[in-house]
């Protein structure tokens, strides 16, 4: 795990923030944006669970050109099958230990694809930004709509 300190981090980054709405009058060129991504774990074990949550997430980062601290909080959720490990655990082995977390139960819809992990993150970017969702693997098919636009 990282050692650095996040809360110092996010201190510099809020004041950066502040004088940058304090140039432009008040008005923040920044808004808050909610980007979404699945992937299937290969079976009902922490590591598989613990592995994929990574991926998803080093992805949903990079693709978004996230840091820990433009982030506000993230949502898990994982189909029925999934109850090894908490993917929330991946994030804070990623170092993310200063955004707050939450793991929850997706709705058992019959014929819904199995051992899928969602995430939704919220952050701050620019106002030009365009969220990059990410599906990994099968879960493309879960937001095909998405793949044909890209």
């Amino acid at each position: 795990m990282q050692t650095r300190d996040r809360g110092a981090s996010k201190r510099a980054y809020l004041a950066l923030r502040a004088a940058s709405e304090a140039e432009v009058g008040g008005v923040s060129d920044e808004r808050l944006f909610a980007v979404r991504g699945a992937v299937q774990a290969e079976a009902n074990e922490a590591e598989a669970i613990l592995d994929a949550t990574e991926t998803l997430l080093r992805d949903l980062l990079e693709r978004n050109s996230l840091s820990a601290e433009a982030m506000v909080s993230c949502l898990f959720t994982t189909t029925e099958d999934l109850d090894a490990e908490f993917p929330a655990v991946a994030a804070r082995r990623l170092g993310l230990d200063t955004v707050p977390l939450i793991c929850a139960r997706e709705i058992d819809v019959p014929g819904a694809m199995p051992r899928v992990i969602r995430a939704m993150v919220h952050y701050y970017a620019p106002l030009g930004h365009r969220p990059a969702h990410v599906y990994l693997g099968a879960t493309q098919e879960l937001r095909a709509d998405l793949h044909a636009a890209q």
